[in-house]
């Protein structure tokens, strides 16, 4: 709760009074302590532990090039969706499972167009778009890689992605590979090209962290376990119109598992 300081204390060394109102101290809390803060319910579908009033879910299931989509609605509550085998609750701890179980020739999952991999995944919905030279525009996580696929730098558990009338392409995708080790891949071109790296240290698989991609006045920075975020160039991209992802898009054949406690869009 808010603390009240009075005023009538707080003197100099002369005993002048400088103000003389009360002051309304709020405690500020840290991204990671603001995401680590609501408690999940083992009882409920992810709707019922999370806000999807602002996403859509996207399935490795469905039919070629059109796999199943979740709308917010169907998301949504304590009774909302859930896929036995690909997004459900944890009935330990509550936290959102996200499974892919490899890709469309190891595993016969379903793509979305324009890509070779599967993914279950959180697309930002309401706005679909945004502009990044706006004054606020994060994405914030805490998260659990259970199992990374096996491609050179793992599965993707956040991204940025340019708005389609813009390009097929992302503007950033925050990795996890096998051994834990987290990258930032960017692209400097609207038509893709060479995707550069920046490396954000390692993780042992199974443990939880926190991560924090930003995208605002036209700068990308990202952020682990709340630590100073580290700025990304993204050479002459500019700043096309964008939106979040969030969740467990593979890269790989083998299966991946990743587990949510929280996720959440600031504008």
């Amino acid at each position: 709760m808010p603390q009240k300081c009075n005023i009538k204390d707080l003197v100099d060394s002369n005993h002048q009074l400088y103000l003389f109102k009360e002051l309304v101290i709020t405690p500020v809390l840290l991204p990671s302590q603001i995401l680590d803060a609501r408690a999940l319910n083992p009882s409920c579908a992810p709707g019922g532990n999370f806000n999807f009033a602002h996403w859509e879910l996207q399935l490795p299931i469905g039919s070629a090039g059109s796999p199943e989509t979740i709308s917010s609605s169907e998301l949504e509550g304590c009774s909302g969706y859930e896929e036995s085998d690909y997004f459900y609750t944890d009935s330990k701890d509550g936290t959102m499972v996200m499974i892919v179980p490899g890709n469309p020739s190891s595993s016969g999952c379903v793509t979305t167009p324009n890509t070779n991999f599967c993914r279950t995944e959180l697309r930002e919905e309401g706005p679909t778009s945004w502009d990044p030279k706006a004054a606020t525009n994060r994405l914030s996580a805490a998260v659990t890689v259970v199992e990374a696929d096996n491609s050179k730098y793992g599965t993707i558990i956040g991204q940025i992605h340019m708005d389609s009338s813009v390009s097929t392409y992302p503007v950033a995708k925050l990795y996890c590979s096998s051994t834990g080790s987290l990258s930032v891949g960017v692209h400097k071109s609207i038509s893709g090209g060479t995707e550069y790296h920046t490396s954000f240290g390692t993780i042992p698989l199974g443990t939880s962290f926190t991560y924090e991609i930003i995208y605002e006045k036209g700068v990308l920075s990202v952020s682990i376990n709340g630590k100073a975020a580290k700025t990304i160039s993204l050479g002459n991209l500019g700043s096309p119109l964008s939106y979040f992802k969030a969740g467990n898009y593979n890269q790989g054949s083998s299966p991946s598992e990743i587990h949510f406690s929280a996720v959440s869009i600031v504008h």
